[in-house]
């Protein structure tokens, strides 16, 4: 017999090799029909899983979060059915649930297009409708490559043959059809219902492999409800709305091109809101005690041997060579930068925490298929900084982050923040004793943020090679999840530089060194906030504030002088004294985003007002020359300059 506990701590004696649907149907019937899977122990498994030991089980239903990723598994088994019962011939290959949805790839002589996907959907709800039960049988290595040979399906007899010749397989049954698979799977093909969607096809090699066949990829999403579905789309619908690439172009801040991927080439418009987020960063940094500084952007192998990057991080790296075959690597990171400023010239206990800022261009290396607009990018600037503390110190240096990070966050937009400790990875750098230690600190850090109600979790293994780290993910104004800031505790860096400050007992003692990052990329952060305003900034962030548009050339003199007095009180301000009709000045600057529009006429000229147009508006204001200016400056004033003044 086995026990097995119930998620109220009730227990039940049952005989070995129990399945979990006979244990449901032994409570109820109903709590039969209803459970898709369950979770042995934590892990979700099939609900025809015999027990053969004592275990704690928790069952699933269709609504359970869990089930979600169940759903898109049997979705993607479906789609692979529905694709060969449509056109017979074609060869499935993997088909894994991602993030948001699941794929699967087809060999294909003619590709798929998304003019397939109506016939192909109809397929799978047919499919789905004769809700046949998910049967798994346990294969042979022999056995299955067998089958899949006589089938036609080269490229899962490839698959099964890199598996070890005494490993059993796992295959899934739905009906006549059937895939090697590690499941696990819900009970039947209905339960996967019908919110599901096919998104989009592109190409994709056989393994990532270039040299090996290409195939078709098929990209689907599917949830429990439609209602969540439909949600989904719609938020696909704003986000692209929202595109920052898009919005770029028609904001003209940024291009890309292929002389220089991954790089961006700032317009001045651009350039102009980039300059906007340093100084106001620098602000924030220089009232918290740090002081700025500037590294190299090319150092010698050596120094990334002994900071650890060489051996852990090289691939992400850019290498160069000179002809007297120095070694030399673009950094990837400031922090070695910022070892050597702290090293240079002794340092006693009295000067810590010693906190270093820098903005510091890094270059990284990411696949072409990764890059996406100024979010991800090969070249970008960080808000770095390294705070040299005592082990004493780190509690409460990471706690001041937190705080001055969260007010950051604030100042943006952003209120919707989660923090989460990123744990040892297994490539990593130092001992097991160093690691306990960085991660009780910061593990201190976050329950006590926690208990402020800042919502906190753990990303076991996500942590950096050099030390763990609290990870700051903000949601934007549309739900989706951005991580930005980062604070890491690190114990090996500074000992490998041979970094030392004088302690009170007068002795050689090495530094922590706490990595702190606010914005973490200037770029990515830079596309988030357009994002997140859909181009509509905050007026203290704007490239451009105000345009001064005239309605005839009677105006003009006035409009030179609107401008100038604009100008005067800070204001980044431009004109429009074209001769074109104000509707269509109006429809040009809105969609360039300008937040504030000046409308002058002879009207206007005459009476020393404007008449005043906001970003999305059709209604227009007027006011006093000097009443306008006042009152747009004062907005145009930075939050933590408004708060110091």
């Amino acid at each position: 017999m086995i026990s097995v506990t119930f998620p109220d701590g009730a227990q039940r004696q049952f005989p070995a090799g129990t399945s979990g649907l006979d244990i449901a149907k032994s409570i109820s019937p109903s709590l039969a029909k209803r459970t898709v899977a369950m979770a042995l122990d934590g892990t979700v498994t099939d609900l025809a899983e015999q027990i053969t030991q004592d275990a704690k089980i928790d069952f699933v239903n269709r609504d359970d979060p869990r089930a979600l990723e169940l759903i898109r598994h049997d979705a993607a088994h479906v789609l692979a059915e529905a694709v060969q019962t449509l056109y017979p011939g074609t060869q499935v290959t993997i088909g894994p649930v991602i993030e948001n949805g699941f794929y699967y790839d087809f060999f294909r002589n003619e590709p798929f297009t998304p003019d397939d996907f109506e016939a192909i959907e109809k397929k799978m709800r047919e499919i789905i409708a004769r809700d046949k039960p998910f049967v798994r049988e346990v294969w042979t290595r022999d056995q299955a490559i067998a089958h899949f040979e006589k089938t036609g399906e080269a490229f899962k007899v490839e698959l099964v043959e890199t598996i070890p010749a005494d490993q059993d397989l796992k295959i899934y049954k739905q009906g006549d059809w059937l895939d090697l698979c590690r499941g696990p799977h819900m009970t039947s093909t209905g339960k996967i219902g019908t919110a599901f969607k096919l998104m989009k096809v592109a190409g994709a090699y056989w393994r990532g492999d270039s040299t090996k066949p290409m195939l078709s990829r098929i990209y689907a999403t599917a949830f429990a409800k439609q209602e969540d579905l439909d949600a989904y789309l719609k938020q696909l619908e704003e986000a692209e709305r929202r595109d920052h690439r898009k919005l770029g172009r028609e904001m003209d801040l940024f291009h890309f091109q292929e002389e220089g991927p991954g790089t961006v080439f700032w317009h001045a418009k651009g350039w102009t809101l980039f300059q906007t987020l340093i100084s106001y960063m620098r602000r924030r940094q220089q009232d918290s005690g740090y002081i700025e500084v500037n590294t190299p952007q090319v150092l010698d192998r050596a120094l990334w041997e002994t900071s650890g990057h060489w051996q852990t991080y090289r691939e992400n790296m850019f290498i160069t060579q000179t002809e007297d075959d120095r070694v030399f690597a673009l950094k990837p990171m400031n922090c070695p930068g910022h070892v050597q400023i702290f090293k240079n010239g002794l340092k006693s206990y009295r000067d810590l925490p010693l906190k270093i800022a820098e903005f510091g261009i890094v270059h990284r290396y990411e696949p072409s298929g990764a890059l996406h607009g100024i979010m991800r990018v090969r070249a970008f600037t960080q808000d770095d900084a390294h705070i040299f503390c005592t082990e004493e110190q780190i509690m409460a240096e990471a706690i001041e982050i937190n705080d001055l990070i969260m007010s950051i966050y604030a100042d943006f937009g952003f209120t919707d923040i989660v923090l989460k400790l990123s744990t040892r990875p297994e490539k990593r750098v130092g001992s097991d004793e160093v690691w306990d230690k960085a991660e009780a600190a910061l593990m201190r850090v976050l329950e006590q943020v926690g208990a402020s109600g800042i919502k906190t979790g753990i990303n076991p293994g996500e942590g950096a090679f050099y030390g763990p780290k609290l990870e700051y993910t903000l949601r934007d104004a549309i739900g989706r999840e951005w991580q930005c800031g980062t604070t890491q505790v690190d114990f090996n860096l500074p000992a490998r530089f041979g970094a030392f400050y004088i302690g009170a007992d007068s002795e050689k003692t090495t530094p922590v060194m706490i990595h702190r990052a606010m914005f973490g990329s200037l770029e990515r952060f830079t596309g988030i906030l357009i994002e997140h305003h859909a181009g509509h900034l905050p007026l203290w962030l704007s490239p451009v504030q105000v345009v001064v548009c005239t309605i005839t050339q009677d105006a003009d003199d006035y409009a030179y002088e609107v401008i100038a007095a604009a100008r005067k009180r800070g204001l980044k301000v431009e004109g429009d004294l074209r001769n074109e009709k104000i509707t269509y000045k109006v429809r040009e600057h809105s969609l360039a985003k300008a937040p504030v529009l000046i409308v002058v006429g002879k009207k206007e000229a005459a009476e020393r007002t404007v008449s005043i147009r906001r970003l999305g508006s059709q209604a227009q204001t007027s006011m006093s020359l000097e009443e306008a200016l006042s009152s747009l400056s004062a907005e145009a004033t930075a939050p933590d300059v408004q708060r110091a003044g």
